[in-house]
């Protein structure tokens, strides 16, 4: 899927359903009906503008992550958390962003980055990540975010 949503530019409605039994997050719930009730040419127009964003290398990590991240949170779904949003950012641009959960969240927390609920979390976890891989040594220097991601996530496992 994620050589798809690049290639392709955009995210539709079944690719969100797979995001969402990826990360097991529950599909019975009222966003889920009112996101499936929309046409698809409307989810694809949202995470069109949000993949344009996380791809732009214009922009900082940081800033692309905020801007991406502000496209999605017209749909359904997207208005509160981070979770699927992030997958959603991390399919259309795996080499620059990152999937935020509540594990990876934690890791942060064990290496002594504190990360607020606060909204604009997700431009702010970027933000942790990009410090993490601005200090680290060799050959951690180079990964990706989502390299990095998938460490916190295992440091609480």
């Amino acid at each position: 899927m994620t050589r798809r949503a690049f290639t392709s530019g955009s995210i539709g409605k079944a690719d969100i359903g797979a995001l969402l039994m990826w990360k097991r997050l529950r599909a019975d719930t009222p966003w889920a009906s009112e996101l499936m009730a929309l046409a698809d040419s409307d989810v694809r127009h949202a995470t069109a503008a949000a993949t344009a964003a996380a791809q732009d290398t214009s922009l900082s990590r940081c800033s692309a992550a905020r801007a991406g991240r502000a496209a999605l949170a017209s749909l359904p779904g997207f208005r509160t958390g981070d979770a699927l949003a992030s997958a959603v950012l991390t399919a259309t641009a795996p080499d620059r962003m990152a999937v935020y959960d509540r594990r990876a969240h934690d890791g942060l927390r064990a290496l002594g980055i504190n990360l607020s609920h606060a909204s604009g979390r997700y431009s702010r976890y970027i933000g942790a990540i990009d410090q993490l891989l601005t200090t680290a040594p060799d050959p951690i220097r180079h990964w990706t975010a989502r390299d990095i991601d998938t460490a916190l996530y295992w440091m609480t496992a």
